[in-house]
This record gives structure tokens, C-alpha cells and sequence, in this order.
């Protein structure tokens, strides 16, 4: 007898299914806009924090050229040749971070992983660059 529900009964537990089915997409839908803000947020502080990094190795560059410009022919020819080379990673990284569009959470964390691994060995050969130097 208790599975006899009389029609307006029905109609009653449809409109509260319905009602919170309505609750649960707002409720999902909010959760993805914090997400989606999350996500910008984490964005922008990993740019920012690699900017700044470029913009360090711009100035190890920089004062690693000043420093080998009295060296001797030779050797000041393969540490310009050295230079130039991590010079163009460094412009590659840069462009790269630039061009970066969002893409889905999964190619984020894989750039946000490959790039960070990119940057590591670029700071690794600048350390054993000038750690060539100082022998």
C-alpha cells in the first residue's frame, strides 16, 4: 500500500527531484567557475615566477659577456659561442610561455611540467658555464 502514490504526490516528488536537480547544476556550475579561476590564478603567479627567471637569465647574459670580454680570442669565441646558444633557449622558453593558450587542465599540468624541467636545465647549463669559468 505504500507504493500507491496518488498523482499529486508524484507530481510533489517530481518538482522537488527537478527542484534538486536545478540545485546541484547551479551548485556545479559554481564549482567549475572557481576552478576555472584557480586555474587562471595558478597560471598567472607560474608565468609570472618564470618571467622573472628569464628575465635573470637576460642578466647572467649580460654580465657573463661583460666579464669574458677581456679573455683571450679563443676562449672568449667559445664562450660567446656557448652564450649564444643558451641565449636562444632563453628566447625560446620566453616565446613559449608567451604563446601558452589554455587548453584544457590535463596540457596544462604537462607544459606547466615540460617547461619547468626546460628551465631547470637551462639554469643547470648556466651554473656549469660559469662554474667553467671560475677553473
Amino acid at each position: 500500500m505504500t507504493g500507491c502514490q496518488s498523482s499529486a504526490e508524484k507530481v510533489e516528488n517530481a518538482k522537488n527531484n527537478l527542484q534538486e536537480a536545478k540545485e546541484n547544476v547551479m551548485e556545479a556550475k559554481q564549482d567549475l567557475k572557481v576552478a576555472h579561476q584557480d586555474s587562471i590564478t595558478e597560471y598567472q603567479k607560474f608565468r609570472k615566477e618564470y618571467e622573472e627567471k628569464i628575465i635573470a637569465n637576460d642578466k647572467i647574459i649580460a654580465d657573463f659577456k661583460a666579464k669574458i670580454a677581456t679573455e683571450k680570442k679563443e676562449i672568449k669565441a667559445s664562450y660567446e659561442k656557448k652564450l649564444a646558444a643558451l641565449e636562444q633557449i632563453n628566447s625560446d622558453l620566453k616565446k613559449k610561455l608567451e604563446d601558452y593558450k589554455e587548453d584544457g587542465q590535463d596540457n596544462w599540468e604537462s607544459f606547466k611540467t615540460e617547461f619547468s624541467r626546460d628551465m631547470n636545465e637551462l639554469g643547470q647549463a648556466f651554473k656549469d658555464l660559469t662554474t667553467d669559468n671560475v677553473k
